[in-house]
């Protein structure tokens, strides 16, 4: 939570106006909101990758509006951090910590942005994964009409599990694993889809429906969220997108054989997970081959975003939309000795982030100002002039899309698993994990974050001020899944234990 003395009062109230335009006249502006999944900083506008990547089209977005060159994550996993975007609140409030639990049954009071900006008079409508994708995120109330991520491009991934009850069971495809990669994991596999054409992609159906909405006449304003769901893994993309990346070209990260020396048990530990993963991707020389389709899956998302954009601009609405676009967290590939998210540092924390606002944000602004993900509810809802609420746990950032270099005190916060927290300040990281155990990185010096200097003496003070960002108090984790029976038709839950229905 904010502490009061740093909480942002609402301070202005969006002044958009169409005039005389097809759409008809209206007061408010309308959202754009895009996601993209698991896409880190190795894009043109956040400079994270060493070599040479494919993202014209957010450069495009970032020529309109200003790009947050250190935001983060508000959990490097993708259900706490979507809940915790789309619900306003931190996972130390919510319970929800992880992948395997549903927040609806657990929060059934609980107001999600489009939700409240439906209350407030808007067309609520989208696409593709916003919230997490599995049944049970996503309930039909919230949404005036939304289309779900069906996953056609690979349904032998989903298979006919509760989770993915609109995914048919297929066999692997002529070819699979399409990466030749011996013991690899089905969701670690990458490759080129025999006969899949670009369009038949799932995401390509996403962006139909954006597409579609942009050019239809709505005679309220909208809020339009359109999910993204490259460049997460399995990284399957045409092969037009791999060709972007010749091998040869490619630039792996540099891992320093005692970069963990100094990181305490916990660290280690997250560093561990998925690196059998990594250890048979370099056993069998196919590092460069897995950077090459992570990168050809930023491009093929970029593509997306672009079909998006074009659609804007060719709209209606091009001059009275405001654009908020940002991935739901980082990805390792091989930093830190780690292979995928889940982790506390930089490589999984931060993301690209940008605002594009009409008569507001001048293009190409850059603001290195920390902000996190909590930012998106009252920001959004500021923007547009609705209604603030007391009751959220982030702070609008409006000041600082007024002007990028604006006095902020406010640092970001990501929390990973019950009681384990990193805070990024515009200087340096600091991790508390659970067990009371610490890491700190100043990036001015050590970009990498290779030097933990926590214990130092001479950084307690810096110490102490990161510290009181953690939340003082974590709420129980939320029940898993296994706690309930789903029906995807009605989408109702049962408590198992209590007979409940929720």
């Amino acid at each position: 939570m904010i502490p009061n003395s740093h909480r942002l009062g609402f301070v202005w109230a969006a002044c958009f106006f169409l005039l005389g335009n097809s759409a008809g006249a209206q007061e408010r502006p309308n959202v754009l909101f895009i996601s993209v999944d698991d896409m880190n900083d190795w894009t043109t506008t956040h400079d994270g990758y060493a070599g040479k990547v494919h993202t014209p089209n957010l450069e495009r977005l970032a020529k309109r509006g200003t790009t947050f060159i250190n935001a983060h994550t508000a959990s490097p996993v993708c259900c706490p951090s979507r809940t915790a975007i789309m619900l306003g609140k931190r996972p130390s409030t919510t319970g929800i910590y992880n992948n395997g639990q549903w927040w609806r049954p657990h929060l059934p009071d609980a107001v999600s942005l489009p939700m409240y900006f439906r209350q407030h008079g808007y067309k609520a409508i989208g696409a593709g994964k916003v919230f997490h994708h599995t049944a049970g995120f996503n309930p039909p109330d919230q949404w005036d009409n939304f289309q779900r991520l069906t996953f056609r491009d690979d349904p032998w991934f989903r298979g006919n599990k509760l989770n993915y009850p609109w995914s048919k069971p297929a066999k692997y495809p002529r070819g699979y694993p399409f990466s030749g990669l011996p013991g690899t994991p089905h969701e670690g596999d990458w490759g080129v889809i025999p006969d899949l054409d670009e369009k038949d992609y799932d995401d390509s159906s996403t962006v139909d429906y954006a597409v579609r909405a942009l050019g239809r006449r709505h005679e309220k304003p909208f809020f339009l969220a359109c999910g993204i769901f490259r460049p997460h893994l399995p990284w399957y993309v045409p092969a037009k997108y791999f060709d972007m990346y010749p091998l040869d070209e490619i630039k792996l990260p540099v891992v320093p054989r005692d970069d963990l020396n100094d990181v305490p048990s916990p660290g280690r530990e997250l560093s561990a997970k998925r690196r059998k993963e990594f250890l048979n991707i370099k056993q069998h020389g196919k590092w460069k081959e897995a950077v090459q389709a992570y990168l050809a899956s930023i491009s093929y998302a970029d593509a997306q975003l672009g079909r998006v954009l074009n659609a804007l601009v060719k709209s209606a609405y091009s001059q009275n939309t405001i654009i908020f676009f940002c991935s739901d967290h980082g990805w390792h590939l091989g930093e830190k000795n780690h292979w995928h998210k889940s982790t506390l540092w930089e490589e999984s924390t931060r993301i690209p982030f940008i605002i594009s606002v009409p008569g507001m944000t001048p293009g190409g602004s850059r603001c290195e100002r920390p902000v996190d993900m909590l930012c998106a509810y009252p920001t959004l809802v500021e923007l547009c002039g609705i209604e603030p609420r007391d009751d959220l746990d982030g702070a609008s950032i409006v000041p600082l899309l007024k002007n990028p270099a604006t006095d902020w005190k406010i640092p970001a916060v990501t929390e990973f698993r019950r009681g384990q927290c990193a805070v990024r300040s515009g200087r340096y990281r600091y991790i508390r994990y659970s067990d009371g155990s610490q890491e700190l990185y100043d990036h001015w010096k050590d970009p990498n974050e290779w030097t933990n200097l926590a214990g130092q003496s001479e950084f307690k003070v810096i110490i102490r001020q990161l510290s009181g960002w953690i939340p003082e108090k974590f709420a129980p984790n939320a029940p898993s899944k296994s706690a309930y029976e789903f029906n995807p038709a009605t989408y109702s839950w049962i408590r198992k234990n209590s007979g409940h229905k929720q």
